[in-house]
């Protein structure tokens, strides 16, 4: 990788479906609204036939993140596999068409690129229901010790915690960047994430990670509470900094010992909401390589996250400088 970078993130290497459908097409097939869940290939094949006419875009929850920190202005990389194939051309012209640097080899053999079928529904939610495919197959055989060394921040997506192999070349991405002294960053990604992996995680967040993302339902299931102000508490104690989001309520952020809340950004319609956290993250990542305070931070990812939410995709459609910019200066 061309140094120097800011941020490196590791994540699954996906390609988008995003199609409209009423509520009725999700309940005909027994897939709960506004659900995140892993498929097979035959599912995924199924499924999408049977799924209206849609666009195909990049995404990814950690390659959504550095895209639109790129689109701040930030210098991002990102480490995830696709396969050689008409899918992993398209992401791996999209990510670095979108100024993130992307040097991950694709695989010539094993699973296709995987792919996140979205349906969305009239009320603007979204359901995923993803094929990671070739994403399974990232290794520490892929890993640039030296970028991640020289990164300001590593950031990690609890989506690719699962299969073994990518979760053994994020250990080793930790153990590179705390020798180095820099941050790890790291979003609980998805409520059934925390479910499956909840012991790994509060694990990591007590030893390796310096700041953590997440939203209500997300922390709450971490700490098995449905009181949110005493899953943030137990949170705060864990990360050295802690965001929480709070959909249109904003985003709480705690750090040595204060509360900082942000009001979230008045949206007209929220076309779809794939990406939000992904895109908030961004937004804050790169307010805090600009120097920015962590109010300023939070604002920034609130700002963001309202842009990818006005419209269909999970990359940032109009320019984020100029939108930051104007209210922030």
């Amino acid at each position: 990788m061309t140094a120097p970078i800011d941020i490196i993130a590791i994540g699954n290497a996906l390609v988008d479906v995003i199609a409209e459908a009423p509520r009725a097409f999700l309940d005909e097939r027994g897939i709960a609204h506004g659900s995140m869940r892993l498929i097979s290939a035959a599912e995924a094949e199924t499924l999408y036939a049977a799924m209206p006419a849609g666009e195909a875009i990049s995404g990814g929850s950690a390659a959504n993140t550095v895209t639109g920190m790129a689109a701040l202005g930030a210098r991002p990389a990102f480490v995830g596999r696709v396969a050689d194939d008409q899918l992993g051309q398209i992401f791996r012209h999209d990510i670095r068409a979108a100024g993130v640097e992307y040097a991950t080899p694709p695989s010539t053999e094993g699973n296709p690129t995987g792919r996140c079928l979205i349906v969305v529904t009239p009320d603007g939610e979204r359901t995923m229901n993803t094929y990671l495919g070739a994403c399974q197959e990232l290794s520490e055989a892929d890993l640039d010790a030296d970028a991640v060394a020289a990164a300001q921040i590593l950031y990690l997506e609890g989506y690719l915690w699962d299969p073994p192999a990518p979760r053994a070349a994020m250990q080793k991405a930790i153990a590179v960047a705390r020798a180095q002294g820099r941050k790890v960053a790291f979003t609980l990604s998805d409520v059934f994430c925390v479910e499956g992996h909840r012991d790994d995680f509060k694990m990591l967040l007590e030893q390796h990670v310096d700041l953590v993302f997440g939203n209500e339902h997300e922390v709450c299931s971490l700490y098995q509470t449905s009181d949110i102000n005493a899953a943030m508490a137990e949170l705060a104690r864990h990360a050295c900094t802690t965001v929480v989001t709070r959909s249109s309520a904003g985003a709480v952020v705690i750090a040595n010992g204060q509360h900082h809340a942000v009001p979230g950004e008045h949206v007209a319609r929220v076309v779809d909401s794939t990406g939000a956290g992904d895109m908030f993250a961004g937004g804050f990542m790169a307010g805090l390589i600009e120097g920015r305070s962590l109010t300023d931070c939070a604002r920034i990812g609130c700002i963001t996250a309202a842009e990818v939410i006005s419209h269909y995709g999970a990359r940032p459609k109009a320019d984020l400088k100029a939108l930051v910019k104007a209210k922030l200066g």
